[in-house]
């Protein structure tokens, strides 16, 4: 099976192509350039350098957020488009669920947090690949103070752990395990799909995974109420 994944819940984001379980093409976007400039010419250019077509593609796979509500509103709107015109299915795969996918083999506990911006996280906390809570949203000290009980031994992973690396030391003690770097996500994304493919979707049926409101919502809401 050939699956093209794409994640855009980040500014740079990431591509993937897996042939039969095996990634055989991962590749992080350029930061400095927005998704809507970049696809779906990304993937094309996946496709050639992987030595396969768009028509060879048999199921696509895409990070329905939490992050960047732009970002992965076009990106999953880009896979809709090219799936629905093939007559393929996606597979909606969570970012937080990849971010702990993607971490190096070690701890069996991932904290995967990601950068919501204006001073909060999402967050969840898996063990051995599954979520062991919801995923949430909110400062960081709060989403500590949430997840107490489920952090022994955890290793923090993602974007949202480094910005806010001095706060988690501070709450769980100088040796917190908390990863260096920020793994590229399509890769996981495109290796969950490969092992799980029943969970694919007809493409109107992706839904975004917001966990907090966009902010478009929350700033109309503050110019018609702004009492809230």
């Amino acid at each position: 099976m050939l699956i093209l994944s794409l994640d855009t819940t980040t500014r740079g984001g990431s591509v993937a192509i897996a042939r039969d379980g095996v990634v055989v093409y991962l590749r992080g976007g350029d930061p400095l350039r927005t998704h809507a400039e970049r696809l779906p010419r990304d993937l094309m250019t996946a496709c050639e350098l992987a030595g396969v077509s768009i028509g060879d593609i048999d199921l696509f796979a895409v990070a329905a957020g939490p992050g960047s509500f732009t970002g992965m509103r076009i990106g999953i709107a880009t896979m809709q488009g090219l799936a629905m015109a093939r007559n393929r299915r996606i597979v909606p795969v969570s970012a937080l669920e990849a971010l702990a996918a993607a971490s190096p083999a070690g701890p069996a506990r991932i904290a995967p947090w990601i950068d919501a911006q204006r001073g909060e996280v999402f967050a969840q906390v898996y063990e051995n690949g599954s979520a062991i809570s919801p995923a949430q949203h909110g400062p960081p000290v709060q989403v500590l103070e949430h997840h107490a009980g489920l952090l022994e031994a955890a290793e923090f992973v993602g974007d949202g752990a480094l910005r806010y690396r001095e706060q988690i030391l501070v709450a769980r003690g100088a040796d917190t395990r908390i990863a260096s770097e920020v793994p590229h996500l399509a890769g996981a994304i495109a290796l969950i799909a490969a092992r799980e493919p029943g969970r694919a979707v007809l493409p109107h049926a992706v839904v975004p995974i917001y966990i907090r409101r966009p902010d478009a919502e929350i700033a109309r809401d503050r110019t018609y109420h702004p009492l809230r």
